[in-house]
């Protein structure tokens, strides 16, 4: 591409112009949307799973040796969903998380179409309810066996 641009000029044919008085503003190609969409009632009940999960098995299995791996655990979670949190509040950040009312009239848009908010809900929930429900079957065991 150089090599065409080095040709005009030696050719003659470069077309010289001004350089503007004013600098133009910064335009952003992209708009800067750091919210994910969903209302915040979803990620606190995630977050609510997950940590029952860990309330469940660390109280079935208590033992002092798993305090610092429950502590590590709880850790990452809180991290994995406070980041995101912390994120969404940067500025430049002018987008809103749904209420649960818009979220179930106007569900979430994904990647492959428009997903009701009862099928999104689920989506998002059914990963922490299930560790919730694996880790009282695993404690009813525990308890069966002992």
């Amino acid at each position: 591409m150089s090599h065409i641009v080095h040709n005009l000029i030696a050719r003659g044919e470069a077309r010289i112009v001004a350089l503007p008085d004013a600098e133009a503003p910064v335009r952003h190609q992209v708009e800067s949307d750091r919210n994910f969409g969903l209302p915040k009632a979803l990620y606190g009940a995630t977050v609510a799973g997950y940590l029952g999960f860990l309330l469940v098995v660390g109280s079935a299995f208590a033992n002092p040796q798993l305090a610092i791996p429950m502590a590590i655990f709880v850790v990452f979670i809180i991290a994995g969903f406070g980041v995101p949190a912390v994120w969404t509040r940067l500025a430049g950040n002018t987008s809103e998380p749904q209420t649960m009312g818009e979220f179930g009239l106007k569900g979430i848009m994904t990647n492959t179409g428009r997903l009701a908010a009862r099928d999104a809900t689920i989506q998002v929930l059914i990963l922490p309810a299930l560790l919730v429900v694996w880790g009282l079957a695993v404690a009813v065991i525990a308890a069966l066996v002992r």
